[in-house]
């Protein structure tokens, strides 16, 4: 059975969590130097910014991969928030 759009924004929340948190302080960030923070930060963005990309190929009617880039914006407000703090957090640092 395909993944909905929710169920692959859902993948996400974790992503959404994690940059939240670190933008907030609140991410243990412990013994990791601020080139490393970036990277997870960076990892985290790459990951939502491709589940953000996810549509069926127009080309294959068989292609049962979730519209997520064409899906309503309320569906992933979260998500596209999410990339642009942890951008702007990686700019700032």
């Amino acid at each position: 059975m395909a993944q909905t759009v929710t169920e692959c924004l859902a993948s996400g929340t974790d992503s959404v969590t994690l940059i939240d948190e670190v933008k907030a302080g609140t991410y243990d960030v412990t013994g990791l130097t601020q080139a490393e923070i970036n990277e997870l930060v960076q990892r985290n963005v790459d990951h939502l910014s491709t589940i953000l990309l996810y549509e069926p190929d127009a080309s294959d009617a068989t292609d049962d991969t979730p519209n997520v880039k064409g899906a309503a914006g309320s569906k992933k407000t979260t998500h596209v928030a999410a990339v642009t703090t942890g951008t702007d957090y990686i700019a700032a640092n």
